[in-house]
């Protein structure tokens, strides 16, 4: 595992919450989203495969989830690299991708969103699983994390991101932030400990934009074309941003 954390990267907003990794971080995810996680992360890593890159990046990867489909998937020969500020979470990443396909297969790298280690158009495609929220919602680097994106992918290069959004029901809308605040919120405190992070979770899932405003913020950072399709009654989005 490479280091290339910024020295800065300690004040940015959440990473005090995400350096302490859950008891059962997985299966709290799986638990709160009724095990859907695991098919959302599975048709994202599907949509960053369909252009057929040869170098890839996870970024903001957690405990490696969308990495390790990117891997399943990819032929061998494609690239695969993940990068968190979260050591703790790097280290289970680590650990899970060695059971499964041995060293050397993904290259987990510690490192700053904001500061991305890589030189311009290192990736034909970055994907990102339910990290993007963290990084642009009422984050003050919002700009600044969108423009490290653009920097580091190719021409023609594809931007994927599976992440919560707004039904346009009104009554599904409702209904979700009640499943947010009720289910999501409580469990995770409940399995975790952690009243902060689920709190966090919660609340700003249920204000986080809706995937036409992600589209407007996509278009308004830089990217040339945007498409998005909603899943789960429009619970969470697949957006797709091509540099």
């Amino acid at each position: 595992m490479v280091d290339f954390t910024a020295k800065d990267s300690r004040l940015q907003p959440l990473h005090r919450m995400f350096m302490a990794v859950p008891r059962r971080y997985d299966l709290i995810n799986h638990v709160i989203t009724l095990g859907l996680d695991r098919r959302w992360r599975w048709q994202a890593a599907r949509e960053c495969l369909a252009a057929q890159p040869g170098r890839l990046l996870d970024l903001g990867c957690g405990t490696g989830d969308l990495a390790i489909n990117l891997a399943r998937l990819a032929e061998k020969n494609v690239e695969l690299t993940g990068i968190d500020f979260s050591q703790s979470m790097l280290e289970i990443a680590a650990k899970k991708s060695a059971a499964l396909f041995g060293g050397g297969r993904i290259q987990f790298i510690h490192g700053d969103v904001a500061h991305l280690p890589f030189r311009d158009g290192s990736f034909d495609c970055v994907g990102i699983s339910f990290a993007f929220r963290n990084l642009t919602y009422r984050n003050p680097l919002a700009q600044r994390h969108l423009a490290e994106v653009l920097r580091v992918l190719s021409a023609g290069g594809r931007y994927v991101i599976v992440e919560t959004s707004q039904p346009e029901s009104k009554l599904i809308r409702k209904l979700y932030h009640l499943y947010l605040r009720q289910w999501v919120f409580r469990l995770g405190y409940l399995l975790s400990g952690n009243r902060g992070a689920y709190y966090y979770l919660a609340d700003s899932a249920a204000r986080f934009y809706t995937a036409g405003e992600v589209e407007e913020m996509l278009l308004a950072a830089g990217f040339r074309q945007v498409s998005y399709r909603r899943l789960c009654w429009g619970a969470v989005s697949i957006h797709v941003a091509v540099r």
